[in-house]
Parts: C-alpha cells; structure tokens; sequence
C-alpha cells in the first residue's frame, strides 16, 4: 500500500517528500511512478465523477505529485497540478465572484499582479492592493467602514521580491470573518518552511518551477486545498480552460521534489550566511532578509515560518560614477558564478536586479537585486560576490 494520510502526519516533512507518492507496495511493482502518455481511456456507458475519460479530465501522472504536495500541506484533498505558476493563479482567481473584491499585496509577484489588473480593467473584479506586512491596513481593505468588503484576500509571505512578512493567522481571521475567501502564495517558502493552511488560508498556491521541482527544467504550477466545494470549482476551472500539467513535466517535478529537504536545507544556511555578510557591506545600501534580527518582518517569521528561506534581497548603493541602478547591473555582470536568470529555487544560484522587469511594479527600488541561492559552497557564492562588489570601487 502507498503512504496513507495517517502515516505521513505521522512522519515528518523531510520524510515525506520522500515517501509520498509512491506506487502501492506489491511484488515487482516499480518503486517510481511511471508516466502515462495517453490522451484518452478505456470506457464504455456514461462518465461518472472520478472517472479519468479524457486527457484533459485527468492523467495518473499527475496523482503521484497532486497527493505527496497535498501530505506536505497537511491538506486532506489531493492537490491540483497545472501548466504553470500562472494557470495556478487564473484558477485561483476563478474563486471570486463577478465585480467582486481583491485584495493583493502591492509587491506580489508580477505576474499575479498583473493578471489581476487586467481583470480589474475589465471590469471582471475590484482589485485593492496594500503593503501586506501592515496588518490594520490589510484589515481596512478587508471590511471598509464604506463599501464592499472583500470576497478574496491574496496573501504572499515572504513577498515576491521585496520579503515582506504578513501575518498570516489574523489576516486569515480577518478575511473569514468578512466572508472572503484566502489565497496564499507559499512559493517562497515551500510547506518545509511554511504551512499556510494551518494558519488559516483556504488555498495554497505554488510555482512548482520553483522549488518544488526545482532544477530549472519544468514549468508547472499547483493548488492545495482541504474544502471540497472550493477543489471542484478550481477542477472545473482547470478541465475547461486546460491549463493541464504534461505527464513528463509531472513526473519530472516528483523526481525533483525527493531531494526538496536536503536542497532548502543547504541553501536556507547559506542564505543566512550570506544575508549577515552582505548586511555590512559598504556598497550594500539596504538588505532584506527575514533571519536578519533587524529585519522588520523577524519577529514575525519567527512564528509562522520553520527557518527564513533562500532568498534575500539587496540595494546597491550608487556614486558620483553611477547610479545605483547601473551599479546593480555592473555587479550582476560582474559575476562568474552566480547566474544572471530570472526566476529562483534551483539548485543553482541565481541573480537579477528586479526592474529590468517592465511588469515589476514601480515601488520596487531600481537598485533592488534578488539573489536565490542555491546548494554551491557558499564560501564560493560569497568569493564570487565579493569580488563583483569590488568592480564598484574601479
């Protein structure tokens, strides 16, 4: 039999990216699940629910993933694994009502932003925005003394780049005691670090390109959900807008999400290393890192979160040469080993001032750097980094 719901409360997260998902236990059968191509299935009289039928409706390829990230999650309800981080989102926001009510952090990931913009441009939702690490204000936008409350709050926590910490556990309060619906964004953080359905949220979000998979090789994304009602809207949704996961890609993503506990392991170290480090650098102008104890949102991770994560944000300071723009690109340049690519959690570490990005909203710094750190020796990443930060004093 494969691990039950039971057994993997039972055993922690480190073992269960291992043992989820696995093919049931019997002579000769394969310990890895294998991939199914096909586009169709057997069947005769009429379809009922849980029947596969089409390949659009479903592929086996896809239970492994689905049933291992919901045990991760603590969800009772297998996930729901889609073509991309971005299917994932448009499914999310399926769940709010025509002309209803968003709110989203104002430094969530671009692309959810600006998905939500254009909804909002079209009239299909109301899309308020706010600095989500400020609490009452969230809650202001939540239940207006004027207006409509909200019917969907987007959480990101850390936020996509700027690393803003939201509490979590009283803005879910907050949002359910309005009738509103709770999406988290958990990408950042991965359910190693952070499980946001036990702190409230209805839906947890993933870029499984991150680093769920992570080795930079697929494009998928994924729900998690334990509300019945709320999964069936989000299949529906998948099944007639075909964001749908390719068998290959699915079974690429649960053969990288084996090592998932060794590889935050190493790199969430060397993220802290690096972040105290980079604290006290002359060129470094501002830093953001939640293990930093003079990061505002330390505190409150220390509470929600099981260590800090693997990215950590950077200014780089101008001079009379330069603008600190131009200093953030000369030091990526600069660089021998960390790789200037979008995108984040592979095993490799990569590197990118965030406003070359013309959807990056415009709050964020022109001099903000967002590193991801990877599993390299991280006396390596640290020569590599030093050495570019000395080409600014040329």
């Amino acid at each position: 039999m494969s691990l039950s719901d039971q057994h993997a409360a039972d055993l922690s997260p480190e073992t269960v990216v291992v043992a989820a998902g696995r093919p049931d236990r019997a002579h000769d059968e394969p310990v890895n699940p294998p991939i199914v191509l096909s586009s169709t299935y057997f069947g005769t009289g009429s379809l009922s629910d849980g029947d596969r039928g089409y390949g659009r409706y479903a592929n086996p390829t896809w239970d492994p993933f689905e049933d291992a990230l919901a045990k991760l999650e603590g969800a009772t309800l297998p996930g729901l694994l889609y073509a991309s981080g971005l299917a994932a989102v448009s499914s999310a926001l399926s769940l709010v009502p025509a002309g209803g009510v968003v709110v989203m952090p104002s430094h969530s990931y671009a692309g959810s932003l600006v998905m939500a913009t254009e909804l909002a441009d079209k009239g299909f939702l109301e899309l308020r925005t706010v600095d989500i690490a400020d609490t009452d204000a969230v809650k202001a936008l939540i239940s207006p003394e004027q207006g409509k409350k909200a019917d969907l709050l987007w959480l990101e926590s850390p936020t996509n780049p700027m690393l803003g910490i939201a509490d979590i556990t009283a803005l879910t309060e907050a949002a359910h005691a309005a009738g509103a619906i709770v999406v988290t964004d958990n990408t950042f953080s991965t359910p190693l670090v952070q499980q946001p359905l036990k702190l409230g949220s209805d839906v947890v979000l993933h870029s499984v390109t991150k680093y769920l998979a992570g080795h930079s090789d697929v494009v998928l994304g994924a729900l998690v959900t334990s509300n019945p009602e709320i999964r069936a809207t989000l299949l529906h949704h998948r099944i007639i807008h075909g964001g749908i996961a390719g068998p290959f890609e699915a079974w690429l993503a649960l053969r990288g999400l084996r090592t998932l506990a060794l590889r935050i392991e190493r790199s969430q170290a060397s993220a802290a290393t690096l972040a105290e480090r980079l604290s006290t650098h002359p060129r470094v102008e501002a830093i953001r890192y939640p293990g930093l104890s003079t990061d505002p949102g330390h505190e409150r991770a220390k509470v929600q979160m099981k260590g800090f994560g693997s990215i950590l944000c950077i200014q780089i300071a101008g001079d009379h040469n330069r603008s600190g723009a131009d200093a953030a690109d000369q030091l990526v340049r600069a660089l021998q080993l960390w790789l200037p690519a979008t995108s984040l959690g592979g095993v490799e570490s990569l590197i990118e001032r965030r406003r070359r990005h013309t959807a990056e909203p415009l709050s964020v710094p022109e001099n903000l750097v967002r590193l991801s750190v990877g599993i390299e020796n991280v006396e390596d990443l640290w020569s590599d980094l030093e050495q570019a930060l000395k080409t600014l004093d040329s």
